[in-house]
């Protein structure tokens, strides 16, 4: 048990009603898993208001009650905090709770719309090549060095961000790389921890359906890297525009990474194919894997992230040409009809463009290129006639499917993505409901030489409708399809 004193410290309380000074057993913000002598944090959330289950709370066995509005009816024996914010009262309360797991390895955080999971999930790949113990909170996975745990969240809760970081410190990890999305800094789901770094990848159209304005979004981004203390580096892409508005407040060491402009780290495409790429990045040449010029920018900045983390650079050029790719990420196989098929998990229109745009430098121009895409319901609805738009331009065909309907109509999702083709692209588009029929479309239309683009889902191993969950794994179907079909 903790002291309910202790884990409040640092905390900004408004009043309290009752005694600090008392033990408590755990902290939970979900009021079916409160039990005897727990902390119960009240959390305004979007869908729920936590305060109208403080009673529940207390009927479970909640000794405290931490919340934004004490209630007017007290119980007796229950201390009752009132805080300014309860999100981050939550961050560092479960920090506290854990022993501030985060002071006791060196935690990078990985922010921007796209290149998140390839950069944290490779730079814990690397590590681990390298000989350390290396956790990795990610969208895929968490891992505690060897052993992993699902997630659920890009950026878990603050509760299971510690608790994790405690079980890290307990088998003697050294180094943490983090996804940091944009919901995880808007709800201080990462407040109370102490970075040793963060990384800005860049920013384009994402979740304005959370933050209603681009600037928003872009602000919210930059709060982690305010944040920062000063002995920690904040490395940044400046060949995005809002690469250097990450910079402007950090008291962190500001390095730079780019492909086009001067940086700290800079890099070359030298050689491009489907096999791997050769890089040129601060005058050494590296093969990589990993292919598109958006993965160069992610190597760039796993190489950047090493050096400033104290590797020595010739063995991290070494490690990373032995990385092999992310599940999910322009994951790909040929099929014995020389047809290649691509899953990646594209589902903004920036990244979309960037996989097609990669396939364009690949292709000789004579294969045709079939897109299988669709957008996620209860979503940003504005991007969908924009991702239309970018598959039927950039395909030869493009099949417009269902993702994650989630509580949407799967057809009226569809039919904003035709809103975005133009006129003279329209003869190439086919919507197909079904998602593994539309994949099975795009294997029947596909001759030899021809590429199969499925994007969207990427890592994802199910599809989400009206509450349920399925098992659907794109890479799995689109290779059993083809395979079927080639028998």
């Amino acid at each position: 048990m903790k002291s309910l004193k202790d884990i409040l410290y640092g905390v900004g309380l408004t009043a309290v009603t009752g005694t600090t000074n008392t033990m408590v057993n755990s902290i939970c913000f979900d009021s079916r898993k409160v039990g005897m002598d727990d902390v119960f944090v009240a959390i305004k959330g979007i869908q729920t208001d936590g305060h109208r289950y403080i009673d529940q709370a207390i009927a479970s066995g909640a000794k405290a009650i931490i919340c934004e509005v004490i209630p007017e009816r007290l119980v007796n024996e229950v201390t009752y905090v009132e805080v300014k914010d309860g999100n981050t009262a939550l961050a560092v309360m479960a920090s506290n709770f854990y022993d501030t797991p985060s002071k006791n390895l060196k935690l990078v955080g990985v922010t921007g719309t796209n290149g998140k999971t390839t950069i944290s999930s490779l730079l814990y790949q690397l590590f681990k090549k390298a000989g350390y113990k290396v956790g990795l909170i990610s969208t895929i996975k968490i891992m505690v060095d060897n052993k992993e745990y699902p997630t659920t969240h890009t950026t878990p809760d603050a509760l299971t961000i510690n608790e994790h970081l405690h079980l890290m410190n307990a088998v003697g990890v050294e180094y943490c790389f983090m996804e940091v999305s944009s919901h995880g800094i808007h709800q201080k789901r990462t407040k109370g921890l102490v970075f040793e770094g963060a990384i800005f990848t860049n920013l384009s159209h994402d979740h304005l359906d959370y933050h209603k304005t681009f600037a928003e979004y872009r602000d919210t981004k930059k709060i982690l890297f305010d944040e920062l203390p000063k002995k920690a580096f904040a490395l940044t892409n400046i060949d995005d525009k809002n690469g250097l508005v990450m910079l402007q407040n950090t008291h962190a060491r500001k390095y730079t990474y780019a492909l086009k402009n001067y940086a700290d780290y800079r890099c070359q495409i030298l050689e491009s194919q489907f096999d791997g790429q050769l890089l040129k990045i601060n005058e050494h040449e590296l093969w990589t894997k990993l292919i598109g010029h958006f993965n160069a920018y992610n190597i760039l900045a796993i190489y950047a992230t090493a050096e400033l983390l104290g590797q020595e650079k010739f063995e991290t050029l070494r490690l990373l040409s032995e990385l092999d790719n992310v599940d999910g990420r322009f994951q790909y196989f040929v099929s014995k009809e020389r047809i290649t098929a691509i899953v990646d998990y594209a589902h903004t229109p920036d990244a979309l463009k960037n996989v097609l745009e990669t396939i364009g430098t690949l292709r000789t121009g004579n294969e045709n290129v079939i897109t299988v895409v669709g957008c996620g319901g209860d979503r940003d609805r504005s991007k969908r006639p924009v991702m239309g738009h970018i598959a039927s331009e950039m395909s030869n065909r493009a099949i417009f499917t269902s993702d994650n309907p989630r509580t949407e109509s799967p057809s009226a999702i569809i039919e904003e993505m035709e809103a975005g083709v133009e006129p003279q692209n329209k003869k190439k588009v086919l919507s197909i409901e079904n998602r593994r029929q539309a994949i099975k479309a795009a294997c029947q239309m596909a001759v030899a030489h021809d590429i199969i683009l499925v994007a969207g889902k990427g890592h994802e191993t199910y599809q989400e409708t009206k509450g349920t969950r399925i098992d659907f794994d794109d890479f799995k179907i689109v290779k059993e399809l083809l395979e079927a079909l080639e028998k």
